[in-house]
């Protein structure tokens, strides 16, 4: 569990979601460090990777971590995933059009820009855009940044 409060509103985060293509990697492939971090992330959290596996790699992955193929509409899916596990303790992180809809309902949106580039809306529908997977892990393992950058 990870807790922080933000503007006198105590946030307790059960779950995090991630996209996989254009978010934890390119072109189906995770490199080693962000595996180490998710796996450090594990230890406090749920962590789930939501993707359409367009690349087909999500089954050898190699990451002890719930991975759940998804087929269209992606955006929906993903959205009514974080409603389920419950929106109010879960972060989404996400960079493209399937992920627009999970960022704006999950308590916490992280939009990644890397080398896929990022969705415009998916840009808008988040609390705190990043240019590097790590970074955005790094803010849920050190919550006083998310703290710094939200706080009023």
């Amino acid at each position: 569990m990870i807790e922080f409060t933000i503007n006198g509103r105590k946030l307790v985060i059960e779950n995090v979601v991630f996209d996989l293509n254009g978010t934890l990697g390119t072109d189906g492939v995770v490199p080693e460090d962000v595996k180490n971090l998710l796996l450090k992330l594990s230890k406090r959290v749920n962590v789930y990777i939501l993707t359409s596996d367009t690349f087909g790699t999500a089954s050898s992955l190699d990451i002890p971590v719930e991975v759940l193929k998804i087929d269209s509409p992606a955006s929906l899916k993903k959205k009514r995933f974080v409603q389920e596990i419950g929106s109010n303790s879960t972060v989404a992180v996400g960079n493209g059009f399937n992920d627009h809809l999970m960022l704006k309902e999950a308590v916490l949106g992280i939009c990644v820009v890397g080398t896929e580039g990022a969705y415009s809306v998916s840009l808008e529908c988040s609390d705190i855009v990043v240019t590097d997977i790590k970074d955005a892990i790094n803010l849920l393992l050190n919550p006083k940044r998310i703290v710094a950058t939200l706080r009023d």
